[in-house]
């Protein structure tokens, strides 16, 4: 193992979850064929409700840990640090255990909040049961984060990287494969072809997990433990106390995003069927918004995760260093970055949301204009993960707080009220659930903006200069494609011929925005000239230094 620089590690990690991410979206097509639009909608009810007590338990502590670790390697208090990995460890233990059983006891309860008294869609039972079934999931998945946490944190970012392969290619392999025989083999329900799916993340969990166990007992003495000489003067109960102080606002965003999508989702179903949508296209609407559009979407988020996972150490050991400009440097760059890899996909995206639909779903009334928007519900979300795992990475945790609630109180707010504004205007009423969506992160991202200002007087010039650069190859390859769809139509019928119309504008689309951000220079700005070089000279397209 090497440690990872922050351009190489946000790559690695990047690559890697863009990979994950794709997998992950591969997989929905024959999934999706197996399981229908019922079983899509109950997969979707089970996934968002574990999620909601996954982040509870893996969202705050592994990063955390990744977090304090940083900050005591940096302080060369080598004791202090093993002893935070194993206290993380074992809250990780005593809350998983607990989570576990309020998921799998009070299951039917949980579906109930989803479902209300609808009726004519996928049962209270059936809700019930996919959501006992993913709950074994909390005994295993949030030790293996908290054991990644650690690795990151010593900036070992490929171990983690691999990992999330490794689990991604074990779960969709139960997933495909379990509920094929279950639903077409055994000839039993969809509910439990859903449980047996759903029941992949523990497999794939627990086989990541050892994988990492493995890389960390084989690189056991490039942990700094050999310098241990005897106990740090750091009490056990103040790193106790850090862990749950860092551990609160990361949870809090967490939940707070999935607290979207939940709430999305249960107020998208009523509020829908109230308007006079059946129980069937209700469920399905709020199903597309909530899992099946922001599992296409994931390309776009990837971009962010992978970041982060980067920028967290960094920026905490500049920040316990007290070199301010650094952390400035650090969040500028991880801003531009961000910026300039997302927004030329949310554009593509938008593009080809009805033939990127239809190849992974088939035909749908809703499901691609839903993709449409959703692509920029997907950016300004990964904006602002950008952002919150910054503020946390420089103990701006009130700031998290505020922003974090506010965003989240305005998309409760305006959610029912828009959604029957735009029913009055004779449009589709979900339309207004996506946009109180996106205004609840722009609330939330310009608060950070004006805390950092304000406290830590960050500047920000050179993100308003990244912008106005980006507009420029954004814009060239965004009127390129409209002139490409006069003479090769996007919207096409066969799956071959939309995977090749998908290949080409994204080719296409992908050359433009490179070229023109390199000769702008664009991408130097961003990425930095020597990483440039690197890649170009790998490419063989720039000749060395002899």
């Amino acid at each position: 193992m090497k440690k990872n620089s922050f351009v190489e590690g946000t790559f690695i990690a990047t690559f890697a979850i863009i990979l994950v991410k794709f997998l992950g979206v591969l997989y929905v097509i024959p999934f999706y064929k197996i399981i229908g639009e019922s079983g899509g909608a109950l997969y979707s009810y089970a996934y968002n409700v574990y999620n909601l007590f996954l982040n509870i338990s893996t969202a705050g502590i592994p990063i955390a840990v990744s977090k304090i670790i940083s900050e005591y390697n940096t302080l060369e208090q080598y004791e202090a640090k093993e002893r935070a990995y194993k206290l993380g460890r074992n809250l990780i233990l005593i809350i998983s255990l607990i989570l576990f059983f309020l998921l799998f006891v009070f299951a039917e309860d949980f579906a109930r909040l989803i479902l209300g008294e609808i009726q004519g869609g996928n049962t209270l039972e059936d809700v019930g049961f996919v959501i006992r079934s993913v709950s074994f999931c909390l005994l295993i998945i949030p030790f293996l984060s908290v054991s990644k946490g650690y690795l990151q944190g010593h900036k070992y970012i490929t171990p983690g990287s691999v990992s999330q392969i490794i689990e991604q290619l074990i779960r969709i392999a139960v997933i495909l494969m379990g509920s094929y025989i279950v639903i077409n083999v055994l000839g039993k329900s969809v509910s439990l072809g859903v449980g047996v799916a759903v029941f992949g993340a523990f497999i794939g969990g627990l086989v990541a997990l050892i994988y990492i166990k493995y890389k960390m007992y084989k690189n056991k003495d490039k942990f700094n433990r050999e310098k241990i000489k005897g106990k740090d003067k750091v009490q056990n109960k103040e790193i106790i106390k850090k862990i749950i102080a860092y551990s609160i606002p990361l949870i809090i965003v967490s939940v707070a995003t999935d607290i979207y999508g939940i709430t999305d989702m249960a107020l998208m179903v009523r509020t829908s069927h109230a308007l006079g949508y059946s129980a069937t296209d209700s469920e399905t609407i709020a199903s597309i918004v909530a899992t099946w559009a922001p599992k296409i979407c994931m390309v776009i988020n990837a971009v962010a995760i992978g970041l982060t996972t980067s920028l967290i150490p960094h920026m905490v050991s500049s920040f316990t260093k007290n070199d301010l400009v650094e952390s400035n440097n650090k969040f500028n760059e991880a801003m531009n970055i961000i910026i300039f890899t997302t927004l030329p996909l949310t554009i593509g995206l938008a593009l080809l949301s009805k033939p990127t639909y239809t190849l992974f779903y088939g035909q749908s009334m809703y499901g691609p204009v839903i993709l449409k928007y959703t692509s920029f519900v997907a950016f300004f979300a990964s904006i602002y993960i950008v952002m919150s795992m910054a503020l946390q990475s420089l103990n701006k945790f009130k700031t998290v707080y505020l922003s974090t609630i506010l965003g989240f109180l305005t998309n409760a707010l305006l959610d029912i009220p828009l959604m029957y504004l735009f029913n009055s205007l004779g449009l589709e009423a979900f339309y207004g659930a996506i946009l109180a969506t996106i205004l609840g992160y722009i609330l939330s991202f310009t608060i950070v903006l004006v805390s950092l200002k304000k406290s830590l007087n960050f500047k920000y010039k050179n993100i308003i200069k990244t912008i106005l650069k980006t507009l420029v190859p954004t814009i060239l390859m965004t009127s390129i494609l409209l002139v490409l769809s006069l003479f090769i139509k996007i919207d096409q019928t066969t799956y071959l011929n939309i995977i090749l119309v998908c290949i080409l504008y994204a080719f296409i689309g992908g050359l433009i925005y490179i070229i023109t951000s390199y000769k702008m220079g664009l991408l130097s700005d961003v990425l930095g000239n020597d990483f440039v070089d690197k890649i170009l000279k790998k490419l063989k397209l720039k000749k060395g230094n002899n």
